[in-house]
């Protein structure tokens, strides 16, 4: 199947409606239909400001880059775009074309 691979990067303390962002981002995804997500944390990262953010052992600043993924259709990644600017929220994504599917007997659409 083709569609698009969709994710967004939000820091990890940042909440959205009243949760933590990635959160947020899952939990609109799934009630938009979305068959499934993942938010990954990252080591380190910096963003537009330019200010590195790295996982230290005494880490209480809860300011590391969270990347929110979904491999989805064209469709999906529209609806799930306009859901966001309709709750007027602002966040970076990058939107990617892929191939995907499910390896074996099992079907042939993501689960």
């Amino acid at each position: 199947m083709h569609g698009v691979y969709l994710k967004f990067y939000v820091q990890e303390r940042r909440r959205l409606h009243g949760i933590l962002a990635y959160e947020w981002l899952l939990e609109n995804a799934r009630k938009l239909g979305i068959h499934g997500g993942s938010a990954f944390q990252a080591i380190a990262g910096y963003g537009r400001n330019g200010v590195l953010h790295e996982q230290q052992f005494l880490e209480l600043a809860g300011d590391l880059p969270v990347e929110v993924g979904f491999a989805v259709t064209d469709e999906e990644a529209d609806r799930l775009l306009q859901r966001i600017r309709d709750e007027k929220v602002s966040v970076f994504y990058v939107r990617l074309p892929v191939e995907f599917g499910v390896t074996g007997d099992g079907p042939q659409s993501p689960s």
